[in-house]
């Protein structure tokens, strides 16, 4: 019995010899190559068609936040560009807010919906609805912040069908660690890496 044993634990330890412990991404973390930076594209969008999410602009965090606020002026751009081009528009809001809150420089018109909710502006609203009854298949995804409303809400667009388009000049979040984050998700995720366009504002055309 006791040989046995001898051998069982001869056995476990030459495999364990023959395959050492794998290193995690904690282990890893200070020598793991950072990708390249994307190649921006740019892109031709049909307005009937398409959607220009703006997400969460609001005085309470966007208004606090340095890189946020850094993006207004290419999001007011991008925003009059949109409606002369009469794309949809649609605003998310966050908890303990109404839309008065949003930034002036990025503020609704009348007619432009919104929805209030966490970082995922599908969940537990009418975001879908809104987009299918008028008829959108590709989102434009901007906002505050990168790791929060942006990803889910941009993966979640994608996840039901449609396309994403990211302008990485038009997010913004507390750190900028949380925008290249977002950005190399983006670049690699399955399923949303082969649906997402990543670009900048001014590489967006409307035709």
């Amino acid at each position: 019995m006791r040989l046995k044993v001898k051998l069982v634990v001869a056995v476990i330890l030459a495999v364990s010899a023959a395959f050492p412990a794998r290193s995690d991404v904690i282990d890893e973390w200070t020598t793991i190559k950072v990708p390249p930076a994307p190649q921006l594209k740019e892109v031709t969008l049909d307005p009937k068609t398409t959607a220009l999410l703006m997400l969460d602009f609001m005085k309470q965090n966007c208004g606090q936040r340095p890189r946020c606020m850094a993006t207004l002026p290419a999001m007011k751009a991008l925003l009059a560009k949109a409606r002369a081009a009469k794309a949809h528009v649609v605003y998310s809001i966050i908890a303990n807010s109404t839309i008065e809150d949003v930034l002036p420089d990025v503020a609704a018109q009348a007619g432009e919906p919104s929805v209030l909710s966490g970082p995922d502006k599908f969940r537990n609203t009418e975001l879908e609805k809104i987009l299918k009854d008028k008829g959108v298949t590709t989102v434009i995804t901007v906002g505050t912040s990168a790791n929060g409303a942006v990803l889910f809400t941009a993966s979640g667009a994608v996840f039901r069908g449609m396309k994403a388009v990211l302008p990485v000049d038009g997010i913004g979040s507390v750190e900028s660690y949380a925008d290249r984050s977002t950005v190399e998700t983006f670049m690699s995720a399955p399923t949303v890496s082969q649906n997402t366009t990543i670009t900048r504002s001014t590489m967006i055309k409307f035709q």
